[in-house]
């Protein structure tokens, strides 16, 4: 094997790595487990918190949320930071690590007056810290490989992904089908929460050993101004329209795809009355049908271009939305949705990380994807806060799932603005 494909290897095992905890922890176990944590700490059917009476089953949504506000802030530094020093591995292992400590800690959550609180913070801190290294492992893309190739890559990345979620998902899966009283099933909850940190330590060691050797110029980012860096960054992007108005329209629609990711369990459990067994077994069929799906659009976007494939994805996740709003309350169901979703969602995923790396400077790649991470892998707050009015207001899961569709035209519309031919 020569250097350059080790050291893509090495990258494509990060996107295995850290996969497990948006499927297990973000998407499938801990957004319930915490709903219910709060139901229980709630007083008479509200949690109160700040002074504010909200729905309990909104919580989550807004720790999602709470989480995103962090990483506005801690982002852009951790982008500087990775571009101004030859460390972005260092890097990479600290916010892996720290990541994968707080969600191994989660286990520690019980059902109790305040551990809903306890749970809040730790997944902060978890969802931040997997932000943050999202960040410097996606600011290799540019190290390894050429305009031409990195939608091959950033789509083989994703597989990777999808395999590393799915294959731990489904080893949760049948954990948790060993659990049979209710006490039992809560114990194997935490303790999947606890396997999915280790998960996610583990097979960091991969790329931490596969990557080593990479070398680049550093950039010149400022690192005594990281406190301000979030501003430089959205100055210095406005230099290049096409990187700005792409980043926009992802923003808007990816809030959509991101809540969806995030939610979607709890829309099942909640609205659909639907038993964990089958949300988890139809997050298992997003996980290996998305496989198919990423590489389905990696060979559409060589032929009608990056960004008309993106486009019939966005179109693909509107109907998917559509057809959720008015779906029947029944497993069957909920598996055609997931079918769908899958196809789309690794169009969406792995075409957008490449397309942006196409439009953004060199040099500046780790700064640049920290705009791009807030708003990627279920880090999103517009959509998430968004979800979480409408159900308080509406009281109805529907109606909030429906609202996320204003984000996802909206992105789209603005994505035909783009010109790539002009970014460079």
């Amino acid at each position: 094997m020569s250097t350059l494909a080790r050291q893509r290897t090495g990258w494509y095992f990060y996107d295995f790595a850290n996969s497990a905890f948006t499927t297990s922890v973000v998407t499938v176990f801990f957004g319930p487990y915490l709903t219910s944590v709060a139901e229980h700490a709630a007083v008479g059917g509200h949690l109160h918190f700040l002074g504010l009476a909200l729905h309990p089953g909104s919580w989550f949504s807004f720790c999602v949320s709470a989480s995103v506000v962090l990483q506005m802030i801690l982002l852009p530094i951790v982008g500087a930071l990775a571009d101004a020093s030859h460390r972005k591995l260092q890097l990479l292992a600290l916010t892996a690590f720290i990541g994968a400590g707080a969600t191994s800690a989660l286990s520690f959550v019980r059902h109790d007056a305040t551990s809903y609180l306890t749970g809040a913070a730790l997944f902060i801190i978890a969802n931040a810290s997997f932000g943050a290294s999202i960040v410097v492992a996606n600011s290799f893309l540019n190290d390894l490989a050429t305009d031409n190739e990195r939608d091959r890559i950033s789509s083989r990345g994703w597989a990777f992904g999808y395999l590393g979620g799915g294959l731990a998902l489904l080893l949760h899966l049948l954990w948790f089908k060993t659990a049979s009283t209710g006490d039992e099933k809560s114990w194997t909850i935490r303790m999947i929460l606890a396997s999915t940190g280790l998960w996610w330590a583990a097979f960091t060691i991969v790329p931490l050993v596969l990557l080593a050797g990479i070398r680049r110029n550093v950039g010149k980012v400022r690192v005594g101004a990281a406190v301000t860096q979030l501003r430089d960054t959205l100055r210095h992007i406005r230099q290049h329209p096409q990187a700005f108005r792409f980043l926009v329209a992802y923003v808007l629609y990816n809030e959509a795809i991101q809540t969806v990711i995030s939610m979607a369990s709890v829309y099942g459990s909640q609205e659909l009355g639907l038993g964990l067994d089958v949300l988890t077994q139809a997050i298992l069929l997003v996980q290996f049908v998305a496989i198919g799906g990423s590489l389905l659009f990696e060979r559409m976007a060589a032929r009608v271009g990056t960004m008309r494939a993106i486009t019939v994805s966005l179109i693909g996740w509107a109907a998917a939305l559509l057809f959720a709003y008015y779906m029947p309350a029944s497993g069957s169901w909920f598996y055609v949705l997931a079918v769908v979703i899958a196809i789309v969602l690794g169009g969406s995923q792995a075409l957008s990380r490449s397309q942006f790396s196409k439009l953004i400077p060199h040099g500046r790649e780790a700064e640049y994807f920290s705009l791009y991470e807030i708003s990627d892998k279920g880090t999103s707050w517009f959509g998430p806060l968004t979800f979480g009015i409408v159900l308080s207001m509406t009281n109805s899961y529907r109606y909030a799932l429906l609202s996320l569709i204003v984000f996802l035209l909206t992105g789209m519309l603005l994505l035909q603005r783009v010109k790539e031919h002009q970014s460079r």
